[in-house]
């Protein structure tokens, strides 16, 4: 893990996001790159080109301000850290810039849906993770530890999400000690008896090439997703909770088509998502 992106607003919640970061670029030996987004209002594009360049230029020196005092941090000592401001807005800003300098992980902080607009609102959280074809590492607070001694990774084992499963896999043995590959059996249309997971667990251990000697596998049965994946990740002691997404259409955890963000917002976890 080479690079670390963090988006930030100055807020508590970035420097939850900038401070997880950190520990991580310790344990990695890792470059911060620390992103802010100017969100230009939508009446600047309707100015004079004299106009915008005045707005911009003093939105452009408050930030400037602001970051010297955001990230005039003891735990930042040691860190490469580049700050970098962008004009855009957040959502797909991210996930270009990560691209663009190829970084490893997008970390964010979020609180939850809120009333107010910003940054860390739950839905805009949502469309980072939903955007971003780097994983994403989204945190409500600052994590005891970034050292994570146990990942829960919720998949339904189909053939169809192997090769996020696989790239999970490789991020998250570098993040943690042992990661569990969970899968949560649903009533009515997506019930499946102990045989047909068994039978679905062991075809898609032979096509993905894992060794199940090799990988922790669970199994649960829940009402919900949200409940079972929550449910397991408190009673095992869980650090953090991953995901796989599903681009455009949010996050999917599959099991019979259910769909759900629900995760993201609720889970007082870590929850770190990948792309399918």
């Amino acid at each position: 893990m080479k690079k670390i992106i963090i988006p930030v607003d100055f807020s508590q919640h970035s420097e939850y996001a900038l401070e997880t970061a950190a520990d991580l670029a310790k344990l990695h030996n890792a470059e911060l790159i620390v992103m802010h987004m100017l969100e230009l209002s939508e009446s600047i594009y309707t100015t004079s080109s004299s106009q915008k360049s005045e707005e911009t230029a003093f939105m452009l020196m408050v930030a400037n301000k602001k970051f010297e005092s955001f990230l005039d941090q003891p735990y930042l000592e040691g860190i490469d850290v580049t700050p970098v401001i962008k004009h855009h807005k957040v959502l797909k800003e991210v996930s270009k810039a990560a691209k663009e300098v190829d970084a490893d992980l997008i970390v964010i902080g979020s609180r939850g849906h809120s009333e107010h607009d910003g940054i860390f609102t739950g839905s805009n959280t949502e469309k980072v993770v939903r955007y971003s074809e780097t994983p994403v590492l989204v945190v409500k607070s600052k994590p005891d530890t970034v050292d994570f001694e146990n990942v829960v990774l919720a998949t339904d084992f189909t053939e169809e999400s192997i090769p996020a499963v696989r790239n999970a896999l490789e991020t998250l043995q570098k993040l943690s000690k042992k990661v569990t590959l969970l899968h949560i059996n649903l009533p009515n249309l997506g019930f499946l008896s102990t045989d047909e997971i068994d039978e679905k667990i062991e075809t898609f251990l032979e096509l993905s090439r894992l060794k199940q000697t090799e990988i922790n596998i669970a199994r649960i049965a829940d009402h919900s997703v949200e409940d079972g994946v929550l449910s397991y990740a408190i009673k095992q002691k869980a650090n953090a909770v991953a995901m796989i997404t599903h681009g455009r259409k949010g996050l999917s955890h599959f099991f019979g088509g259910s769909l759900s963000e629900d995760i993201v917002n609720h889970s007082k976890l870590p929850v770190i998502t990948f792309k399918l």
